[in-house]
């Protein structure tokens, strides 16, 4: 009896431990929300120099080095298997639109990609080809109407450009466009990413964007990102929230290599911005995987103070701000992204440091991604300040390779803080800044 006693006694403890309201609670993991596009800080990824494995692991692997830079989105270079007919190795030869690269990695390793950047707060976008395919996609022989063909009936590559490898598509043919419409949802629903950046999107139909957008986010609950490289006006109309601003990379180029008044950047940001709708970005960069190829920032701008005075001037103005990997580390030889070699991570330490702190600041402050712009240029200064609310930034930038001295305008005269080193600054009637020096105060 006693022992029948003690094990309901026992079953009657466990069961009101079991529901009491004092023992702790494991919290559930937060779900994860694709940034908004004003708060967007984009990272490229070129898949193979990004590791010594150069796959899809090798940037999984690196996940907590990319949050740590200040970034919350990943852009990857296109993941799809590359076509052999025509070809000459380009990524944005796409024979298969639902397939993963073999040399990169599998499906599995994409999705685990995907959702480890979730955990870190940081979005997917894939790279899409819509324009064109390989001459070796099955779509070929299945759907010879899908593509532009001449007054023979052969297909055509793209007219008015180079890209012999690649076979254009027919953006009249309704099937084609649904097909292209569905591969794309396959990647959201099934890998999870969080949008695309489309590939030379100003030869691409509006009608076909706003389509596809449409479709895309009718079809799926979660915000999704959208970014044309491209710079078509109507971007925006077919539902795009970013397109590149070449005209801005062009204006601090000149700035910065030909001597060039910084008043152009103030002119081309407002010239570009007359035309983006309230809550719509341009996609600022001093480079990009087109760029590296051919020259990285080292080279364009001719050393490290000047890439990353460049880069202040280009984070800071008014657009979404985008690294490409490696910028952050300094590479300077074009052949890491062309000849399959690899970043080199512990290069210019003090380099990465930098942009870490410039990014980090960037990210978590409002003024700095949403003030109102005021700009005091000089024939050598870039000086434009913010302003939301009771916040300011001011940003000071020497375009010059010699040291310079501004006479502070009066209105920005006063006390001040380095919003890089936490310091108080006071500005007085003149400030001397070295060779590409620059500035980032708040208060």
């Amino acid at each position: 009896m006693n022992k029948l006693f003690f094990l309901l006694f026992l079953l009657l403890f466990l069961n009101c431990s079991k529901n009491d309201d004092s023992s702790p609670n494991i919290p559930e993991p937060e779900a994860f929300t694709v940034p908004e596009t004003k708060d967007i800080v984009m990272y490229e990824i070129n898949i193979g120099s990004f590791s010594q494995v150069g796959n899809l692991n090798g940037i999984t692997n690196r996940l907590d080095n990319i949050k740590a830079l200040g970034i919350n989105t990943i852009w990857l270079m296109p993941i799809h298997p590359i076509g052999s007919v025509n070809s000459f190795g380009s990524p944005y030869c796409i024979k298969d639109y639902r397939g993963v690269n073999p040399e990169i990695g599998s499906f599995e390793n994409l999705k685990y990609l995907v959702d480890e950047a979730h955990e870190r707060g940081i979005a997917v976008i894939l790279d899409w080809v819509a324009n064109h395919t390989a001459w070796d996609h099955a779509w070929i022989t299945e759907h010879p109407d899908w593509y532009t063909q001449d007054g023979s009936g052969n297909i055509v590559h793209p007219q008015g450009t180079n890209w012999m490898d690649v076979a254009d598509l027919n953006f009249s043919n309704t099937e084609m466009r649904l097909e292209m419409i569905a591969a794309m949802e396959f990647w959201i629903t099934e890998a999870g990413i969080d949008g695309f950046r489309y590939d030379a999107a100003d030869l691409v139909p509006f009608d076909f964007w706003q389509e596809a957008i449409s479709t895309l986010e009718t079809n799926t609950e979660r915000d999704l990102i959208f970014l044309a490289e491209g710079t078509r006006n109507d971007h925006f109309a077919a539902g795009f929230q970013m397109n590149f601003s070449w005209d801005y990379y062009n204006a601090v180029k000149n700035v910065f290599t030909s001597n060039g008044n910084p008043s152009q950047l103030s002119t081309t940001n407002t010239n570009e911005y007359q035309v983006v709708p309230a809550g719509k970005k341009k996609l600022r960069f001093t480079t990009n995987h087109d760029l590296s190829n051919e020259l990285t920032p080292i080279g364009v701008f001719g050393n490290k103070n000047a890439a990353l005075a460049a880069s202040v001037a280009t984070i800071f103005m008014n657009g979404t701000p985008l690294i490409y990997s490696g910028q952050e580390v300094g590479v300077s030889n074009p052949s890491v992204y062309t000849s399959g070699l690899a970043i080199n991570w512990s290069s210019n330490s003090d380099m990465l440091s930098a942009y870490t702190k410039m990014l980090q600041f960037y990210k978590n402050s409002e003024v700095a991604k949403n003030g109102t712009l005021a700009h005091f240029n000089t024939s050598d200064f870039i000086v434009f300040e913010k302003k939301l609310g009771n916040d300011k930034l001011l940003i000071i930038i020497n375009s010059r390779s010699s040291e310079k001295t501004l006479t502070v305008p009066a209105s920005l005269q006063g006390n001040w803080e380095n919003a890089l080193l936490n310091e108080p600054l006071t500005l007085n009637g003149s400030l001397q800044l070295n060779a590409h020096g620059y500035l980032i105060l708040r208060k």
